[in-house]
């Protein structure tokens, strides 16, 4: 990217668990997850306009700038505080787009949070949350920007203490619409919630690890490449899908036992790993 850009982390997230846990009467699904970032993320870059205008400057390949959640984002923020500037914005994208790794969402997030900073708007973060929620339902998390237990449709969180860990991530060849697997008539809408906050942090894990993702079943039956997936990563350990697929996951005590993962696997399958972060590079550009 240019010198006179900007330049601003947009992380990935992972679901240690998730559970469709009712169906409102508008369709909106009701879900407890716990939302866990890692260190991996897109870079997107920000250049201040005097002029109003939102010009996305870098191509995003299937993704025309007027639907981009990068650009909605920005619109959004100008018409709920009738701010005057505009911006370009380029991305720099690492994360896969239906991966379950909340890329797009993650970009949203870091498009209202640098905005908010940038255009000196001072909006505190409880506004932007709900603000946020009209990009999408993992949008919020990434402007609360912790590790966080979320329920409703995403947007009522709480913050999680967990250890440090390391994932390995595998990317399976797949790009898996979300909507495709929540409309699924064999999904599981009435899983019953489970009771996470106000442990400490081992009987907390203990308790994620009794959850699931409800979404992997249908995922894997409509898409066999993210079984297979699970099947490369299940003999190192508990493994999972993330959000509505195709990314699966294997938590790691240390940096060392995920690199060797890594590279036992890397002949066959795009893989990766990283260590969580506990908060978002950008917490410090909103106040609470």
């Amino acid at each position: 990217m240019n010198d006179d850009f900007i330049l601003c982390p947009a992380p990935a997230k992972i679901n240690l668990f998730l559970h469709v846990t009712g169906r409102r009467p508008d369709g909106y699904h009701l879900l407890q997850t716990a939302f866990r970032m890692i260190d991996r993320c897109d870079t997107l870059g920000f250049r201040i306009r005097n002029d109003g205008e939102i010009h996305r400057v870098s191509d995003v390949p299937s993704v025309p700038a007027e639907s981009d959640l990068i650009i909605r984002a920005a619109r959004l923020l100008q018409a709920k505080t009738h701010c005057r500037l505009g911006a370009d914005i380029r991305v720099d994208k690492h994360l896969p787009m239906g991966g379950g790794l909340g890329g797009g969402s993650s970009d949203a997030a870091t498009t209202l949070l640098a905005l908010n900073r940038l255009w000196a708007l001072d909006v505190p973060r409880h506004k932007l949350q709900s603000w946020a929620l009209e990009l999408g339902a993992d949008v919020p998390f990434f402007v609360y920007g912790r590790t966080a237990l979320a329920e409703g449709v995403g947007e009522e969180l709480q913050p999680l203490s967990l250890a440090p860990a390391w994932y390995v991530i595998i990317e399976p060849p797949a790009s898996v619409p979300t909507a495709e697997i929540f409309g699924a008539k064999e999904l599981t809408r009435d899983t019953k919630p489970l009771i996470i906050t106000g442990f400490a942090v081992a009987e907390t894990e203990r308790r994620l690890q009794q959850g699931r993702n409800d979404l992997e079943a249908v995922a894997c039956t409509r898409y066999p490449v993210i079984l297979k997936a699970l099947e490369a990563l299940s003999p190192f350990g508990s493994v999972r899908m993330s959000g509505s697929g195709a990314c699966v996951f294997l938590p790691c005590e240390h940096q060392a036992a995920a690199e060797t993962v890594v590279k036992i696997l890397q002949a066959e399958w795009k893989v990766w790993c990283a260590p969580a972060l506990d908060t978002h590079p950008l917490l410090a550009w909103a106040r609470d």
